[in-house]
C-alpha cells in the first residue's frame, strides 16, 4: 500500500522515509501543510511493531499538529517526524546527528522539537546538524524544556471541562484520573495539586507512577484500569488512540482533557462521547501551550 493509499493520509505535503543503516537511523517525516508558515512538530522514537504502524502515528501527528497551530494562531503549519528504535537501548549522538542532516534538507519546511522518547539534550544533539530544532534548553540557545506550557494549557483546558460539566469555577477536591506521569504529566500533576486536586494516576512505567506518588500523595493503579477509575476528570498524558471502541464505554469521567496528542482512535469516538454526555476538550487545543513556547523561540 502506497502512502497516498493510507487511511490517514490527509493530503500531506511531503513525506521523507529516511534510512541510513550505518547510524541505525530508519525515520519517517511528514509535512502536513505548511500555509501559516514553516511545518513544526516534535521528533518521537519508538519501538514501533511495524513500519505500518509507524505511518500511521506519524500522518496523524502531523495532521494534529496543523490544527494546533491553526487553533493557537501562530505562524507555524503542521509537521511531525518518527524514529523507529527503542530510546532506551538505540538512542546515540550518531542517531541524532543523521537525523539533523536529513531535516536540514528540507530547507527550513519542518522544524524539529521533543517528543516521547526525546529531550532538550536530544534536541542540541540535532542542532549540530541543523538550525531547524525548538525545545533547547537556554544555555543551547533556546527557552527550556516546553512541557510546563503544554501542562498549563491543559491545566486551562481542564478548568474549562469542569466549570461546563460541573459549573464549579476551581478544582480543589476534583478527583482527576490522569493516564501517563512522564514529562508533561508530572508537571500537569504538580499543578493539579497545588490547585487542590485528588489525583490517581496509572502508566506503563511503574517508576513514573510511583514517583507522582511520592511527590503529589497520588493513587496509582495499573496502566489500564485508569479507565475504571471513579473520578471527574479523565486526563489522557500519554500516547494516541486511547479513546476507541473499547475504551469509552469503560470512563466514568464527566470531563476528558489530557495531553496526549490524537487521543481519538477515530472521529466517531467524539461522538460517542458526546452521546454518553462527557465534555471532550479537543487535544489540539489542550495541549497548545508548547507549540505557542515553541513559536516564540523560533521566531
Amino acid at each position: 500500500m502506497s502512502v497516498f493509499e493510507a487511511p490517514d493520509y490527509d493530503g500531506h505535503e511531503q513525506v521523507v522515509f529516511v534510512n541510513e543503516p550505518a547510524a541505525g537511523l530508519r525515520a519517517i517525516i511528514a509535512i502536513h501543510n505548511t500555509n501559516q508558515g514553516p511545518a513544526l512538530g516534535g521528533c518521537r522514537i519508538w519501538p514501533y511493531a511495524s513500519e505500518a504502524e509507524a505511518v500511521r502515528d506519524v500522518l496523524r501527528l502531523a495532521r494534529g499538529m496543523t490544527y494546533k497551530a491553526a487553533m493557537a494562531k501562530v505562524k507555524l503549519g503542521g509537521g511531525k517526524s518518527v524514529i523507529i528504535a527503542d530510546p532506551y537501548t538505540q538512542k546515540t549522538p550518531e542517531l541524532l546527528h543523521a537525523m539533523g542532516r536529513w531535516i536540514d534538507g528540507l530547507n527550513e519546511r519542518y522544524i524539529t522539537g521533543e517528543d516521547i522518547g526525546t529531550n532538550p539534550m536530544d534536541m542540541a544533539e540535532i542542532k549540530r546538524e541543523t538550525r531547524c530544532v525548538s525545545c533547547l534548553r537556554e544555555e543551547d540557545g533556546g527557552y527550556g524544556d516546553p512541557a510546563p506550557m503544554t501542562a498549563l494549557g491543559v491545566l486551562q483546558a481542564i478548568g474549562a471541562g469542569v466549570e461546563r460539566a460541573f459549573g464549579k469555577t476551581d478544582l480543589n477536591g476534583v478527583h482527576v484520573a490522569l493516564q501517563g506521569v512522564g514529562n508533561v504529566g508530572f508537571n500537569l500533576c504538580r499543578l493539579l495539586s497545588e490547585a487542590g486536586a485528588r489525583l490517581t494516576v496509572g502508566d506503563v512505567l511503574a517508576d513514573n507512577a510511583e514517583r507522582a506518588v511520592a511527590a503529589f500523595g497520588a493513587e496509582a493503579v495499573e496502566a489500564d484500569a485508569i479507565y475504571d477509575v471513579e473520578a471527574e476528570v479523565f486526563a489522557p498524558c500519554a500516547m494516541g488512540s486511547v479513546l476507541n471502541d473499547d475504551t469509552v464505554g469503560r470512563l466514568k469521567a464527566k470531563v476528558v482533557a489530557g495531553a496526549a496528542n490524537n487521543q481519538l482512535a477515530e472521529d466517531r469516538h467524539g461522538d460517542a462521547l458526546a452521546e454518553r454526555g462527557i465534555v471532550y476538550l479537543p487535544d489540539y487545543v489542550a495541549n497548545g501551550g508548547g507549540l505557542i513556547c515553541c513559536e516564540a523561540e523560533w521566531y
